[in-house]
């Protein structure tokens, strides 16, 4: 299951809008920011990998992977928001359920979606 690009953010003015205005939780795999916006039409959502994380077979398996995990919980995020998720350099050692697990830790924290 992949993220439609209508829930894809394409403007770099709204990442960094999410990074210095929103709040933000970090876990062992992954930082996970937010920034709630009641003017948009549904949820934005960016996966930033790094070039510190691996080569790009191993930052595009991992994109995919956090996108498939928004995907699937998509429905359970409260309010209209912007969610930027930045991976860390020890996701490739993760298994799909750790970052699953790690995500909905953190999305959980910041009171996006109720556990």
């Amino acid at each position: 299951m992949r993220l439609c690009r209508q829930y894809s953010m394409t403007c770099h003015a709204d990442f960094f809008r999410t990074r210095e205005q929103g709040k933000a939780k970090g876990g062992a795999y992954l930082v996970l920011s937010t920034l709630a916006d009641d003017e948009l039409p549904h949820h934005k959502a960016a996966v930033i990998v790094t070039r510190k994380v691996g080569n790009a077979v191993t930052r595009n398996r991992l994109r995919r992977r956090i996108q498939t995990i928004i995907a699937s919980h998509l429905h359970r995020i409260q309010d209209k928001r912007y969610i930027v998720t930045v991976i860390r350099w020890r996701a490739p050692q993760a298994t799909f359920q750790q970052l699953e697990a790690d995500w909905l830790k953190q999305a959980t924290r910041l009171g996006i979606i109720q556990p």
